[in-house]
């Protein structure tokens, strides 16, 4: 990077963190640790909701995933505005009133007090490992413009995000997510429009979105109702649907943004500010992927994406095979240009007859550049056997430092920290809530002062801080880092929604039912996962099912449940 893009980045790093700072100089007590003194307005909760989900990965991830696959993953979320108006209508109204400072508070008063404990412990291991993959995305940034060692870079990014976390809590997390969400929105915008630019004169924006079309990159509906295929529309509606109902209606690391508002109005619309932003942001994140895609139509794009793996080749004995390999593949880019150019023109000129002809064509360049890229990956792992062979991470990130003008470079990847920075400490703000409140404070130390309690949660907080960096340092043969952290939400979410919704709705389940129940869901749960019968995103509706029918099976075997207190209305 030069000098003007360090100036960018290292200024608006510390911009974000001074302001947390700043924000938070007043908090005393865990009220205002935990949950801001529940004073936020809707916009500053709804942003904050935005930016805990879209993490750094989201930025890494998505478009390499709409550069290999196509747009496909929007679906994932179409299930997300449907569960934002079902959490504002039930789990907003019974939270604000119960005046909890965690979702699992509810489930002893409703239940019993290890079913309270059991959830909280399913949410701290699912949250805690999920967290650190997304403090190891931007990671991987430093480790490649800078070819310094990846832990460095995992443990300076984490020292950075830790100093306002412990300090200010919820308030420094939520205000200094406001500004970072508008930098990021502004910073998009940008960048969709510079690759546009950056495509040669002739080829606009539907010319781009046509040439990426014809090699299958826009295909963002798909009505097939196949199980095994991870991305549909009914994926996203049903089994999205049951995985954002139990993100946001269970998962502390949301409950808690939404919590902070000043009341149940500015909640709710913070959520439905989530729901018709989210769908249209993911949409564009992709969208810039796809014109990636169509840019290296018209240039030759690297045949490895991940520049680490490559050097070790070009300075390994198989370096003459390599240098084979980029030959061959250079020879069929410059052909394959001139079959896309030929594309082009019969698409300007609507020739259908000729454009399914090129297609085909096209299609078999296509072929042969996966097959250069398969004895590439082949080459790297006879170098090296623990080589990192998928280079999808890493896509977006190449793109931007090899193409993009001085100071943008800097703009972009100081997004893709705030999008970390974010996501990461809403996620550590909430593991230590749910450590202090519903661990130990209920069991630990019942009666101390608001100090003490606030400064269990700074302790608490470092801890789950360290914890989650020690986690990144593992994250980096996890694949696609986007579906890593969906995989590993989709394992437990069915389950706590499954408790959950048992909590709102069947009062005669009571917590012994739905305590077995949580245990035997889970090794279904992860027994399906491992034999890889469906799709992960169903196990998000398996898991939120069977918890249904195994407590209400359980129920008439143990017994009928005593009164259930009733809920607020």
């Amino acid at each position: 990077m030069s000098n003007i893009d360090w100036i960018v980045l290292i200024l608006t790093l510390l911009s974000i963190v001074l302001y947390g700072l700043y924000k938070s100089k007043n908090v005393k007590n865990i009220d205002g640790y935990i949950l801001g003194d529940r004073s936020l307005p809707w916009y500053t909760v709804g942003l904050s909701v935005m930016a805990t989900q879209a993490s750094a990965i989201t930025f890494l991830s998505a478009p390499g995933l709409a550069y290999t696959s196509g747009m496909s993953f929007v679906q994932f979320y179409f299930g997300l505005p449907l569960a934002m108006i079902v959490l504002c209508v039930t789990f907003v109204p019974i939270f604000h009133k119960l005046k909890v400072y965690t979702a699992y508070e509810f489930l002893e008063k409703r239940f019993d007090v290890k079913t309270r404990v059991l959830t909280a412990i399913l949410f701290l291991i699912q949250r805690g490992i999920s967290t650190g993959i997304t403090i190891f995305a931007p990671a991987i940034i430093l480790s490649t413009i800078l070819h310094i060692d990846l832990t460095i870079t995992t443990l300076s990014i984490g020292a950075l995000l830790l100093i306002y976390t412990v300090y200010g809590g919820v308030k420094a997390v939520s205000y200094t997510q406001l500004l970072q969400m508008s930098i990021i929105f502004g910073g998009l915008l940008l960048a969709g429009i510079l690759v546009v630019h950056l495509l040669p004169a002739h080829i606009g924006f539907s010319e781009a979105l046509h040439i990426a079309g014809k090699s299958g990159k826009t295909n963002a509906i798909d009505f097939t109702l196949d199980f095994e295929n991870q991305y549909t529309v009914w994926t996203g509606l049903i089994g999205g649907f049951f995985l954002q109902l139990s993100y946001f209606g269970t998962d502390q690391s949301q409950v808690g943004r939404y919590l902070t508002g000043s009341s149940i109005r500015d909640s709710r619309l913070g959520l439905l500010m989530n729901g018709l932003l989210k769908v249209p942001m993911q949409f564009a994140i992709l969208l810039i992927g796809v014109l990636v895609f169509a840019y290296y139509q018209y240039h030759t794009p690297p045949l490895f994406f991940n520049e680490s793996e490559t050097i070790k080749l070009e300075q390994s004995i198989y370096k003459e095979d390599y240098k084979n390999i980029l030959a061959q593949h250079e020879l069929l880019s410059t052909e394959k240009k001139l079959v896309v150019d030929e594309l082009t023109d019969a698409l300007a000129k609507n020739e259908e007859g000729k454009i399914d002809g090129i297609r085909e064509k096209l299609g078999g360049y296509n072929t042969q550049e996966k097959e250069l890229r398969a004895n590439l990956v082949d080459l790297m792992k006879k170098n090296d056997s623990s080589a990192e062979t998928n280079d999808n991470n890493y896509i977006f990130l190449k793109f931007v430092t090899d193409v993009f003008p001085k100071g943008l470079i800097g703009l972009l990847i100081a997004i893709i920290f705030l999008a970390s920075m974010g996501a990461t400490a809403s996620a550590i703000n909430s593991l230590s809530s749910t450590t202090v409140i519903d661990i130990y404070k209920r069991f630990v130390r019942k009666d101390a002062n608001e100090t003490h309690y606030l400064n269990a949660s700074r302790l608490a907080t470092a801890f789950w801080g360290l914890f989650t960096i020690g986690i990144a340092l593992y994250s980096s043969k996890l694949g696609n880092l986007l579906e890593a952290v969906n995989i590993l939400g989709s394992l437990f979410y069915g389950t706590i929604l499954g408790i959950f919704l048992v909590a709102f709705y069947i009062k005669r389940i009571g917590g012994k039912a739905v305590f077995l129940a949580a245990i035997i869901t889970e090794i279904i749960v992860f027994g399906i996962w491992r034999l890889d019968v469906v799709a992960f995103l169903w196990l998000n509706l398996i898991g939120c099912v069977l918890l249904i029918l195994i407590a209400f099976v359980l129920q008439n075997l143990v017994g009928k449940k005593k009164d259930t207190p009733p809920l607020p209305q």
